[in-house]
């Protein structure tokens, strides 16, 4: 695998703790800065706003260096967590997550289009998904050391050891990765001309549902497994590390297909296995074993549609593959936001924990769906 694409990699592991974190910490977080578990979750969706406010900006630098733009998306994944670890209270916390997310949609965009310049012929997905492992092994790695850190010492020192691998990242960018031609420039307008044709809209409105759904239930995995499942709280960095499992497998095994197989069709099968998880860990939940095991699944699930559809974007928006790959990450991470938030409502509401499952089974049926048009319509002949 190309060193450059390693260097990528290692970008998506910080985001990747930073946006997976705050799951593994969520109790202890709460309980420090004197907030609720629901006022807490607000966390994850101010960081999903910073993406989806972040994520255009890519329209104004469509003239600059690939790389250039990508060191400077790496600082700011270091200045956004070196922040959030010296925020005096719940607020300044919030600002803090807001600026995190600022660089993340911007940099799997810029990312995938590198990845795809540097792949081997005919392995594109396969390298975008490997740039994307970058996030999963942070799930299994570097989000439950940060758990153990916040439960054990605390939550400020995690987000201090993010703003420091943010900045190794901005170093092995500049190290690692070579000059590349710019992108043509079509004009500020011609960035959007992808946008007349209906198959970016599916792979849009298949995001962000299938990742409303999944991430309703998942958003809340922590407080899931301690009042549902009944784990201690000195399980949580184990149970960090088999979620990251999941994702791991999840997203290799999808991009490996995807470079046989269509990635709607892939995504779309993906998904709709995410909906016979989010059913039966509601019935099941409540067993240890079984909440596992099926947690497992679920983030195979949520990080399985990533890597095809953030590959294949990039082809259905010549022209403007900078807008293109950072608008998938605005889709997914609008639906990490409203996820959160429909999955506080229905805790506030008190149907339990374990209802989020069932509030997101819809959005992952209508997201399938979507995926399911984009392959008969457009990809099936093809």
């Amino acid at each position: 695998m190309n060193k450059g694409i390693f260097a990528l990699a290692m970008g998506t592991f910080s985001l990747g703790i930073t946006e997976f974190m705050m799951m593994g910490i969520l109790s202890a977080l709460a309980a420090d800065l004197g907030v609720s578990i629901s006022e807490a979750g607000h966390l994850i969706s101010f960081y999903a706003l910073g993406v989806c406010v972040g994520a255009p900006v890519l329209l104004f630098a469509r003239k600059m260096q690939l790389k250039t733009i990508l060191v400077v998306l790496a600082s700011l994944i270091a200045f956004g967590n070196a922040l959030a670890a010296f925020a005096p209270g719940y607020l300044t916390l919030c600002a803090a997550r807001f600026i995190s997310g600022l660089p993340h949609g911007a940099f799997f965009g810029v990312g995938a289009i590198v990845a795809r310049q540097l792949a081997a012929p005919g392995k594109t997905v396969s390298a975008v998904a490997f740039m994307i492992s970058g996030m999963t092994v942070a799930t299994i790695a570097g989000v439950p050391v940060g758990t153990f850190i916040a439960e054990n010492v605390s939550w400020r020192w995690s987000f201090g050891i993010v703003a420091v691998s943010g900045l190794a990242t901005a170093i092995a960018i500049l190290a690692l990765i070579p000059l590349l031609p710019r992108l043509p420039d079509r004009g500020f307008r011609g960035q959007f001309a992808f946008m007349k044709t209906m198959p970016p809209w599916l792979i849009f409105g298949g995001v962000i549902l299938g990742q409303t759904g999944l991430y309703c239930w998942y958003s809340y995995i922590d407080p899931q497994m301690l009042y549902v499942a009944h784990f201690d709280a000195s399980d949580l960095s184990a149970i960090m590390v088999l979620a990251g499992g999941g994702m791991f497998i999840g997203n290799l095994v999808s991009g490996s297909l995807a470079d046989r197989y269509k990635p709607s069709w892939v995504s779309a099968w993906v998904m709709g296995a995410g909906i016979v998880v989010l059913a039966l860990f509601y019935i099941t939940g409540s067993h240890k074993i079984a909440a596992l095991l099926l947690m497992m699944a679920g983030t195979a699930s949520l990080f399985g549609s990533g890597s095809p559809l953030q590959s294949s974007i990039v082809g259905y928006s010549k022209g403007g593959e900078l807008l293109g790959g950072a608008c998938i990450q605005i889709a997914y991470n609008a639906g990490n936001a409203f996820a959160a938030w429909i999955g506080g409502q229905v805790i506030a509401a008190g149907h339990g924990y374990a209802a989020t499952s069932l509030a997101g089974i819809p959005f992952v049926a209508a997201g399938c769906g979507l995926l399911i048009i984009l392959y008969r319509k457009y990809e099936k002949q093809s």
